[in-house]
C-alpha cells in the first residue's frame, strides 16, 4: 500500500491558556515571545519544514488577532519606509516571505471541550488525508524537525504515531506516560497510555508530547468518541479505545530538545535556554 505525503497540518489552540492568566485574558499566550518571536511562529515554521503545505489553526472567537500575525500590514510597512527604517521594513518582508508556500485557514471552535474535539473540528479542512498535528504547548529544537521524524516513520508503517520523550521518574506524574513495546531504534508500539499516573503506578517514563501523525481512522473514532460528563472529547481516550480494537498505533522516541510553553515557569525556562542559544543575553 503507497502511503501519501502529508500535505495538511492542524493546530489546535483553541484553550483558555488559564496558566497564563491575568494576561491571557486579552492576549493569547500562542503570541507570546519565545527566544526571537512568538511561540506560533516556531510552531508554523515546524510543520512548514516538516512537509505542510497547508495549516488549519482551531482557535476561539477570542484569538481571531493570530490571523494578522500572518498578514501583511500595509500601514506599519509604509511608515517603516516613511521613517527609513528600511533594516526593519526588510526583516518584515522577510518574515512574511517565508510563509508564502504555505496557505492558511482557520476554524473556529466555540467552547474549550477537549482537544480531541478541537481536532475534530478540522475533519472538514483535512478530508480523507493523513495529517500533523501540532499543540501550542509543546516545541521541539532539533536538526531534524520533530513532525518530519514522525512522518518518515508514518511514511514506513502507514500508522498513527505519537511523539514520545523520556523524563525523571519523578515528574512523569504531569504527562500522559505510556506502555510499549519495542519495535525498533527509538520506535515503539503503543500498548497502553495512562494520564497523570502515580509514580508508582507509571507503565514506564515515556511520555507523549503534543505532536502527532494522524490517520482518517482516527478521525473516525473522535466522531463516534463520547463526550466525558463535562462534555469533552479528549484525544488520549480516542488512542485507548483504538488501542483495544487491536488497531496499531507507534510511538517515535524523537531525537531533539523539548521546550514546554504550557506554563509560566516552563515558559520562563523555555525562553532562557533559547536566549542563550541565539546568543540574546
Amino acid at each position: 500500500m503507497k502511503v501519501p505525503p502529508i500535505k495538511k497540518a492542524v493546530l489546535p489552540i483553541a484553550g483558555l491558556g488559564t496558566r497564563f492568566l491575568p494576561l491571557s485574558k486579552v492576549f493569547p499566550k500562542e503570541l507570546w515571545p519565545l527566544g526571537d518571536r512568538p511561540v506560533i511562529d516556531h510552531i508554523v515554521e515546524e510543520v512548514k519544514n516538516s512537509g505542510a503545505r497547508e495549516v488549519v489553526f482551531v482557535i476561539s472567537p477570542e484569538k481571531k488577532i493570530l490571523r494578522d500575525y500572518f498578514k501583511s500590514n500595509l500601514k506599519i510597512e509604509r511608515i517603516l519606509k516613511e521613517r527609513g527604517k528600511l533594516d526593519l521594513w526588510r526583516e518584515l518582508k522577510a518574515g512574511e516571505k517565508k510563509w508564502q508556500k504555505v496557505s492558511f485557514s482557520f476554524v473556529l471552535q466555540k467552547k474549550p471541550l477537549g482537544d480531541g474535539r478541537a481536532i475534530f473540528q478540522a475533519r472538514s479542512r483535512v478530508g480523507r488525508n493523513p495529517v500533523m498535528v501540532s499543540f501550542g504547548d509543546d516545541l521541539v529544537i532539533s536538526k531534524t524537525p520533530c513532525l518530519r521524524q514522525l512522518a518518515q516513520i508514518f511514511q514506513k508503517y502507514g500508522k498513527p504515531v505519537l511523539a514520545l520523550k523520556r523524563v525523571p521518574k519523578e515528574k512523569v506524574g504531569l504527562y500522559g506516560a505510556v506502555a510499549v513495546q519495542k519495535v525498533g531504534p527509538r520506535l515503539y508500539q503503543i500498548r497502553q497510555i495512562v494520564e497523570k499516573p502515580k509514580r508508582s503506578q507509571a507503565p514506564s517514563n515515556l511520555v507523549v508530547v503534543g505532536k502527532y501523525i494522524l490517520t482518517p481512522e482516527v478521525f473516525d473514532y473522535l466522531g463516534r468518541a463520547q463526550p466525558s460528563f463535562r462534555g469533552e472529547i479528549i484525544l488520549a481516550e480516542t488512542f485507548k479505545k483504538m488501542i483495544e480494537d487491536g488497531k496499531m498505533i507507534y510511538g517515535y522516541e524523537f531525537e531533539g530538545r523539548w521546550l514546554e510553553c504550557g506554563s509560566i515557569p516552563n515558559w520562563l525556562k523555555s525562553n532562557l535556554f533559547l536566549a542563550k542559544k541565539l546568543n540574546l543575553l
